[in-house]
């Protein structure tokens, strides 16, 4: 039995066997191999080899007629690490003499080689690593269909371990199935885990190299709420943890009651729960957890589903849907968030060394007008079918927020012009991400309807965590006194213009935090829809007065630890069956 610590990402407990999946998306079979099965492995592995060629020279065929220096070299580069002899022996010694499968002896050997690649001084060579890892895909793809493994048919329960994870990928997984996901990279507000907690999917990431030490059907337990992984536990263990995931069920079947209550606090002050959703799909669990609307609509899901800019009727469509569903309740639209690793490193658009602080977000839509008019278009459409609120992202000065506006009153203009109706009163907002937007929110509260405060940006962009990267990730944390002042100032500022403000980061989802944000001031929250009764009960639970002592005192502490410390150190006292 092996315990190993990662970055809680999703709560829950799941018990079950592992099953691997690799960054390209293919089940990697069993690592190890009975020695009676080696010929067979190697057939596979030459089978692979040769249908790649085949398969490069229809490319190259088809290619033949455009005349370009470019593709006939990278065909050849592809060629000639296809047909060199040395690394198809290479796979296959490592196959017979360790036992390994076809794919986990290709892995290795193009890893091993891809990394000497890259430290390598010759620029030329270096410049190739991309093309060792293309030619991995395409023969891990012949491999896998020879096998024809695949998570789209899997039928079994099953924990998913695998180096990474795109949002695309997690959003694919059945939660019939697919119990729990352990990842060697990321962190909690990555974008798969928001997925996955969306999912109801226990996931604990920043695991380093667990891809590296589970095989296949290997039993694993992981623990989302305490960040834990369990190799092949034994007996007892499998039973603690299983009387543990039986009591947080039975824990949220007790919430079942509240679930249409409203959220007040025991001195009376009313509390509006909202939803953050990624797809329209998800407006039933939106109603079905009692939510009080929409208060973040993420759009990015038409980009990154099919891999083309979405028409304008496309937006409207998915919009009306989502506004319909939710019987006259509010939904926030908030405008496309793409760039960084959303977007721009995998499509028509240059890739940047430093996206996490480049062309994204609002400047990826100011930048890229036609795209980013077509959506405004579509939510002004949309607004005839309900109360709708527009929001843009990641505003960091008044110069965006301007140019934003400008573009906004554009399309109305051109739908007047067109005849074409629209809600002539729709609250536009902005999102408060970034550590200049929090300074400067009493003046940029002029100039909005409402804030919504992303604590995950805010906390990223504070503390210069990379939220997505192993390595730190233990260092972003929304408990630390700096993101706690900027919340704070913000709130103020917004308190003072008379707007809205409310708070829609990873944090409104934990149960920890929910007297801190009540204290800071805060009156609407906006989460995962299944988390709203957990919060729900805590409002209910908890007075003013205790919430503000609290947050009085964390914004004076030192330390996240502090805070944290303190913040579960109350709420054991109010509620301990949700801080056990």
């Amino acid at each position: 039995m092996q315990t190993k610590t990662g970055i809680p990402a999703s709560p829950g407990i799941a018990i079950a066997r592992a099953i691997i999946l690799d960054s390209e998306e293919y089940a990697i079979p069993h690592r190890c191999i009975d020695p009676d099965v080696v010929p067979a492995e190697i057939d596979r592995t030459k089978r692979a080899f040769d249908e790649a060629i085949r398969e490069l020279a229809e490319l190259e065929s088809q290619q033949s007629g455009l005349g370009k220096i470019e593709i006939r070299d990278l065909f050849a580069v592809h060629r000639h690490f296809l047909q060199d002899k040395s690394l198809r022996n290479k796979v296959i010694d490592l196959i017979s003499t360790e036992s390994l499968t076809a794919e986990c002896a290709m892995g290795r050997v193009f890893d091993d080689v891809h990394q000497h690649f890259l430290k390598t001084q010759n620029r030329y060579i270096s410049e190739r690593a991309a093309d060792i890892t293309d030619i991995r895909k395409k023969l891990l793809k012949h491999l896998i269909d020879f096998k024809q493994a695949s998570l789209e048919s899997l039928d079994h329960e099953a924990i998913v371990v695998a180096k990474d994870l795109r949002p695309t990928q997690t959003a694919l997984f059945d939660p019939r199935f697919v119990k729990g996901i352990t990842c060697d990279a990321g962190g909690k507000t990555s974008h798969a885990s928001i997925i996955a907690r969306a999912l109801g999917i226990p996931a604990v990431t920043a695991l380093q190299d667990l891809t590296g030490t589970v095989r296949r059907g290997t039993q694993i337990i992981v623990d989302g709420n305490a960040g834990i992984v369990i190799i092949d536990p034994d007996a007892e263990t499998v039973a603690e943890f299983r009387a543990a995931a039986e009591s947080i069920a039975t824990l949220h079947q007790s919430l079942e009651a509240i679930r249409h209550e409203p959220a007040i606090t025991r001195d009376h002050a009313p509390i509006t729960l909202l939803a953050n959703i990624e797809f329209p799909e998800e407006t039933d669990h939106v109603l079905q957890f009692g939510a009080d609307g929409v208060g973040l609509f993420r759009t990015e899901f038409l980009y990154l589903q099919s891999g083309v800019e979405p028409s304008e009727q496309v937006h409207y469509e998915a919009y009306a849907k989502i506004i319909q569903a939710m019987q006259g309740r509010p939904v926030t639209i908030r405008t496309m968030d793409l760039g960084a690793d959303k977007f721009t490193q995998s499509h028509r658009f240059t890739p940047e060394t430093n996206p996490f602080l480049g062309l994204r977000s609002i400047r990826f839509s100011l930048k890229h007008r036609d795209m980013f008019v077509a959506q405004l278009r579509a939510i002004l459409r949309a607004s005839v079918l309900g109360p709708v609120k527009i929001m843009f992202p990641m505003i960091t000065t008044f110069k965006e927020l301007t140019l934003a506006h400008e573009v906004l009153n554009s399309a109305r203009s051109d739908l007047t012009t067109e005849g074409i109706s629209f809600a002539a009163d729709i609250p536009v907002g902005i999102m408060i991400e970034t550590p200049s937007a929090a300074l400067m929110s009493h003046r940029l509260a002029g100039h909005a309807d409402f804030f919504s405060i992303g604590t995950n940006d805010l906390t990223q962009y504070t503390l210069a965590v990379d939220r997505g990267n192993a390595q730190v990730a233990g260092l972003f944390s929304a408990a630390e006194p700096a993101v706690l002042k900027l919340i704070k100032a913000t709130i103020n500022g917004a308190q003072t213009a008379g707007i809205e403000v409310s708070l829609c980061g990873e944090m409104a989802s934990e149960p920890k935090y929910t007297m801190l944000l009540l204290g800071l001031g805060l009156r609407t929250l906006s989460l995962t829809p299944k988390m709203i009764p957990d919060i729900k009960q805590i409002i209910r639970s908890v007075t003013l007065a205790e919430c503000e002592q609290l947050a009085g005192a964390a914004l004076e502490a030192d330390s996240a630890e502090q805070v944290l410390e303190s913040l579960i150190k109350k709420a054991r006292t109010i509620l301990p069956e949700f801080f056990k």
